[in-house]
Formats: C-alpha cells, structure tokens, sequence
C-alpha cells in the first residue's frame, strides 16, 4: 500500500509504501516488478518500509541451518535496480525470531526501511527508524519518526585534489605560504593557513566556478552545437563541437575527481562517471554523521540535540574529573 503525505513542517510532499512480502520465492516476483515500475515513474521522496521476510546479508540471520543467499538475489535486485538505500536505524538487530528454546532458536532481520535518492536529499537529518520491542507479534515494530532539526555543522574548508593539477596553484600556495608573520609558531601556522585558506577558495571561484554547474552548462552547449551542425552542416559549426566538447569533457572530470574524493572511493579507477551514484553515495555517508539519539550508561535512550548535548559533555566530565 503506498500513501501520499504532506510533512507539516517540512512541507515536502513524499510517499510511503508499506510492505508485507510473501514467504514463497516465486509469490515475490510481482511485487518486486511493481516496485521497480513505480521506482521509474516516483519523483518525490520516496520510503519503502516493512516486513520484505528476506534478508541481505548472512549477518542478519543467527541460529539454524546456514542460509542461502542464493534466495535474497531477487530481493537485492530489487534494491539496487529501483535505487533504494537501507536507512539504518536504532534498537535491536534483529527484527523477528521463530520463538523456539535455547538451541532452536532463529533470529533474523526481516523488517527494514528503504529510501531513494530524492529522500536522502530532501530529508538527510530528519528521519530515524527504530526497532521496537515485541509484544504479541513475533516480529518487532518499526517507528519512523521525522523531526525537523536545524543543520548546523561547520563547513570546513578542504583542498580538492584537481586544483593540484592545475599550474597556477603550487605559485599560489607558495607565495601565500612565504608572507612574513611574527608571533609564536602556533599563530604564525594560523595566520597562514587562515590567509592560504582564503586566497585559495578565491581563487578556486575564478579558476573553476561551481564545478557541477559548470558541466551542465557545457553539456547543453555540446547539445545545441550538434544540433546546429547537423541542421546547418555549416563548416565553422563543425569547427566548434570539438572545441566545446574538450570543454565539456575537461569540467566532467573535475567534476568526477571531487566526487570521487567526497565519497572517498579509493578503489574506483577508471571507467564512465555516473555522478547519480555517486551522489548518493554523498548523502548516504552525509546520513550517517547525524546522531539522532544516544543510550546512557542506564541503557535509556536520549533524543534531541540540546539533550544529547548535555548529556555528552556530562559523560564525559565525568569520567575526566574522576581521580
């Protein structure tokens, strides 16, 4: 069943897709097929939450006979196909047992939330998934919850790795780096990488502008270019479409190299930037650094940022203070 909801706060319009999958391998597949139909046509965030009775990972089951995971490769398919993100969430890992005694009994994590790209986008901090505990059902409750929070991290500044490739850049850092400041040495590195840090992000706005506009500009100018030379067959339209498509090539690889230092993935060499990816990839670890709730040492959960806060600095006030 999918629903369509209007976030009161948020004011985003997203849907929700509540799941019961059939126990049968075979029973799975039109669900899987409308899922992937519907991921195709869905422009708006998008969650899929539910009992999928399948897991991903040999780690989410424990007890029993080994399982196969030959019975999941539909499931993550699926997943992979229709672009969807597990959402993580707090509590017990394990959201159903077949409720045997000590020796007979399987645990395993059949129930989970899953998102696509455009939730990650519109909703990064807002949504925790919690695993409640189990009442009369053999399988645990999911609660997802949205809160509107303020983003208020710190944006540091970082040095990209193409600006090294560039040959006015090394003049640059060398010349900012040579300035005389007195002082002690702390202040004398502060005040350089302050004046290094400003020069360069000066800098980088003259020589590269918004990187990932940049290659959408160049991309239409390629499109138009074609377009022209094919209805025209004019020579000097000829001339120009390799021109702006160096052009275009050129902003798609830096384009590629700070994604790929984003997302810090070491092991992708060479091959086609798909910058979708990777920009999921992006929000997915952008996810991941929000902490949403925190147990304290009496094993109750605290949620809130001011109250996760205090609780914090007091842990650790705590334990620094003690003899």
């Amino acid at each position: 069943m999918t629903i369509e909801i209007k976030h009161v706060e948020a004011g985003d319009t997203f849907h929700v897709s509540v799941i019961y999958v059939k126990c049968k391998l075979s029973l799975r597949i039109p669900l899987w097929e409308n899922l992937k139909l519907k991921s195709t046509l869905c422009i708006v965030p998008w969650c899929v939450i539910g009992d999928f009775n399948v897991i991903t990972s040999m780690g989410e089951k424990i007890g029993g006979i080994p399982y196969q995971m030959k019975k999941s490769i539909d499931f993550i398919s699926m997943i992979e196909e229709c672009g969807l993100t597990d959402f993580g969430f707090y509590g017990p890992r394990y959201t159903w047992s077949n409720g045997r005694g000590p020796g007979s009994i399987v645990w395993k994590r059949l129930d989970r939330c899953l998102v696509n790209d455009h939730w990650l986008t519109s909703f990064p901090t807002t949504t925790i998934v919690t695993h409640l505990a189990s009442a009369s059902s053999d399988h645990s409750p999911l609660l997802m919850e949205m809160h509107v929070r303020q983003d208020n991290t710190k944006k540091y500044f970082r040095i990209l790795n193409c600006w090294v490739k560039n040959e006015s850049f090394m003049p640059l850092v060398l010349e900012v780096w040579s300035m005389q400041v007195t002082g002690s040495p702390m202040w004398v590195f502060h005040q350089k990488h302050k004046a290094l840090s400003s020069a360069l992000s000066k800098w980088s706005r003259q020589q590269y502008g918004d990187i990932f506009q940049k290659s959408k500009e160049y991309e239409q100018k390629v499109k138009l270019a074609e377009e022209k030379w094919a209805t025209t067959n004019d020579l000097t339209n000829r001339i120009t479409l390799p021109e702006l498509q160096a052009q275009y090539i050129k902003h798609l690889k830096h384009e590629e190299e700070v994604l790929k230092q984003k997302t810090q993935l070491q092991w992708f060499k060479e091959g086609n930037a798909n910058s979708s990816y990777f920009h999921s990839l992006i929000r997915g670890r952008r996810k991941k650094i929000f902490i949403h709730k925190i147990k304290d040492k009496e094993g109750d959960w605290i949620q809130g940022d001011e109250a996760i806060e205090e609780a914090a600095c007091d842990y650790f006030e705590e334990l620094i203070t003690e003899p």
